[in-house]
């Protein structure tokens, strides 16, 4: 049985440029960052880790696995003050779209410094 979902891989272009993206933009954590021949950095929004973004170099991964679909996959976070949230990000030069009012909440997207979009809800 599946109890949890533990990571989810990121496959970008530039993982140092990435991993500031994260860490300074967003504010998440470096888990680790490894290099043991292929660089893998694992990030998180906080230390009580339940699901983790691992930021792969797309070039390495594509010529291990050619047959991998790459593309960033669609990822929903949650916020308690979306408000203030989106006023942060515009704030720190982070791409944002409307701030839109939906029937389950608040939400607006962003997009990370090689232009992958994600969307942020109000919990």
């Amino acid at each position: 049985m599946i109890e949890q979902l533990g990571q989810v891989m990121l496959y970008v272009d530039d993982q140092e440029k990435s991993k500031k993206f994260w860490t300074e933009k967003l504010g998440f954590l470096v888990v680790s960052d490894i290099n043991n021949g292929m660089r893998v950095i694992t990030v998180a929004p906080n230390d009580e880790i339940q699901t983790s973004i691992v930021l792969h170099d797309k070039k390495k991964i594509s010529e291990m696995s050619p047959e991998l679909n790459l593309a960033a996959p669609s990822l929903m976070f949650y916020a308690n003050d979306l408000d203030m949230l989106y006023e942060d990000f515009q704030a720190r030069g982070i791409t944002v779209g409307e701030l839109v009012n939906m029937p389950f909440g608040k939400v607006f997207n962003f997009a990370d410094d090689e232009e992958n979009y994600f969307a942020v809800m109000e919990k």
